[in-house]
């Protein structure tokens, strides 16, 4: 049985990421790529995973767990990539085929609607630290890649005792419990490293906050946007403390 998100990842995942798109709407097309990706990882990480995934312009990639599509945006721009995403949330899919004009489904990870080997690549962005049953995504991930399939994860894997107070929703990976989910599901993993998650060129940055701003200006009285930010905030401390670290692995299906 696949379990409902709760109120903060709905909130995060959802909400915001209608809001993400009417404030990308406001500000301009360039903007979109940069506020897809908060999250997601830089611009650096991007490249190592597409680079690790061999990417073709005929590659059938999945970017499964897609948000509102700013990494599969990227890979479109970037290396002429046309992914197709895979999104549990309604407004994040909706996003996606607004902003990027990809085709996007509602779907969640453990239950993908695609079948055997449809793709030759996949990625999972920062998805499976928010899955508890992280071994039935990474299984059906492994089911819709062809033979000698890539696939490319980032995940933030727990390092250190974690401090309270935690994100709501998250379930955090050790490296090693997460080297055993990877092999249990069938997936050999060729390389592995740590991304930075602020190796991204300032105009991106830039455009990344000033998203966040009009975003703020339309709805910073909002509670739900409180939610979305003090969840972002325990990531993010998490992060600045070295508790969690942002792990980057390829992987090919066997």
């Amino acid at each position: 049985m696949v379990e409902l998100p709760d109120e903060a990842m709905e909130v995060e995942f959802d909400t915001v990421a209608g809001w993400t798109e009417r404030a990308v709407r406001t500000l301009g097309p360039e903007y979109a790529v940069p506020a897809g990706c908060r999250g997601s990882g830089s611009e650096s990480a991007l490249r190592w995973l597409a680079d690790g995934l061999e990417l073709s312009a005929g590659s059938r990639m999945l970017d499964d767990g897609a948000g509102v599509g700013g990494p599969a945006g990227w890979l479109a721009a970037e290396r002429g990539v046309r992914a197709v995403c895979a999104e549990p949330m309604v407004g994040a899919v909706q996003a996606a085929r607004r902003l990027f004009h990809l085709p996007a489904v509602v779907a969640v990870g453990q239950e993908l609607p695609f079948a055997d080997g449809s793709f030759d690549a996949a990625w999972s962005l920062g998805v499976l630290c928010t899955i508890p049953d992280k071994a039935a995504a990474l299984a059906e991930l492994r089911r819709v890649l062809a033979p000698g399939g890539r696939a490319g994860l980032l995940v933030f894997v727990a390092v250190a005792p974690l401090t309270p107070p935690l994100p709501d929703g998250n379930e955090f990976p050790t490296e090693e419990e997460l080297a055993g989910l990877i092999a249990g599901a069938g997936l050999r993993l060729e390389r592995a490293g740590r991304a930075d998650l602020s190796a991204s060129p300032p105009e991106w940055l830039e455009r990344a906050a000033a998203v966040d701003a009009e975003i703020e200006r339309r709805h910073g009285s909002d509670e739900r946007w409180a939610l979305a930010q003090e969840q972002s905030g325990r990531v993010g401390r998490l992060l600045a403390d070295g508790e969690l670290v942002p792990w980057l692995g390829i992987a090919t299906a066997r």
